[in-house]
């Protein structure tokens, strides 16, 4: 695996991939047409070079995710909206009459801070009151700091468990699976078709979820050390470390996804355990969506020709295998195994 630098996350019924400063959305619109926008986002962490340094970078690149995920997410759920032709009401008008073109950003604003306070709640502070039910009979503060933390993670997978029943999200998590085996193709120096793309790997070492199963994981570690005596303090405690739990684990996903080791590998399995409950295989349509946001914000033949000079030359090979009745897509199943 040869680190590329994109990303990217799921929206509604697309794709938004990022390569540095660039990012592009790619989603399938009702009438099966592709439909591609592309635009720049400049990190908090480029505009402030400050907040760029390792364990500090972790908490604000997050916030910029977050900032391009709303964008992506308002912009593809543009295509299905129930009724767009219909008048606003009185609310929605005075909205827009106060605010005007700033509505938008604000309301993104709104949601991004009651998500993030939400999540605090439900998978920062709610597994510290559960695990307090069982302390009248553990004497162990690590023992507490270990059961919270796997309360934390049983609510997480509770909470994906639960959405992933619903269709759109259901969806979705296709749709994150075909963002991962584009990733994955090109950086095991495949040419990006969707046969390739189809036998590659679904899970990725630099994806969301590992992100949040590693916080999950460090938070024991910092909570087994970090003891205070009333429960207010706690509750402070797990709110003011998020900064730093986030800082330490973005620091190690960055290093694991771009080293290839053994015990790098055994390090990502718990992420790449989680992300089975997240991504899920796509069909071919929603491979071919991944493959246009890739396409408009990555040049992956030039990165295959610095990367993997001979790709050209052993595609040309496989095809004429393919032509001859060889199986190409073993071939790139092969090439992605180790990803896993």
């Amino acid at each position: 695996m040869k680190y590329s630098g994109i990303g990217g996350q799921a929206v509604i019924e697309g794709i938004m991939m990022q390569n540095g400063n660039d990012y592009a959305i790619a989603v399938r619109k009702p009438d099966g047409d592709i439909e591609v926008k592309k635009d720049t986002y400049v990190s908090i962490t480029k505009k402030h070079k400050f907040l760029g340094l390792p364990f500090i970078r972790g908490i604000f690149s997050f916030i910029d995710s977050m900032v391009v995920g709303m964008r992506a997410l308002t912009w593809s759920c543009s295509f299905f909206e129930d009724d767009e032709e219909a008048e606003p009401g009185r609310f929605e008008a005075w909205l827009d009459k106060v605010f005007g073109e700033k509505l938008e950003s604000i309301l993104m604003s709104v949601v991004m801070v009651f998500s993030f306070v939400m999540a605090i709640g439900i998978f920062m502070v709610l597994p510290l009151f559960i695990a307090r039910i069982c302390k009248s009979f553990i004497a162990s503060e690590t023992v507490m700091a270990i059961l919270e933390g796997v309360i934390r993670i049983l609510i997480f997978i509770l909470y994906i468990k639960l959405v992933s029943r619903m269709e759109d999200i259901k969806r979705t998590f296709m749709y994150h699976g075909s963002e991962h085996k584009c990733i994955n193709c090109i950086e095991h120096g495949l040419e990006l078709t969707v046969d390739n793309v189809r036998a590659s790997s679904k899970e990725h070492k630099r994806c969301g979820t590992s992100f949040i199963m590693i916080v999950m994981i460090i938070s024991i570690l910092f909570f087994m050390v970090i003891r205070v005596d009333t429960i207010w303090l706690r509750i402070v405690s797990r709110i003011v470390l998020i900064p730093v739990i986030a800082g330490v684990s973005y620091e190690f996903l960055r290093f694991a996804g771009r080293h290839d080791s053994k015990l790098v590998n055994v390090l990502s399995r718990p992420g790449m355990w989680m992300q089975g409950l997240t991504t899920t295989e796509p069909d071919d349509t929603m491979i071919e969506v991944a493959i246009a946001a890739v396409e408009t914000v990555f040049d992956w033949r030039q990165y295959l020709d610095e990367t993997f000079p001979g790709w050209r030359e052993n595609s040309s090979r496989e095809d004429c295998k393919g032509a001859a009745g060889h199986d190409h897509t073993a071939v790139a199943m092969a090439g992605c195994a180790d990803t896993e």
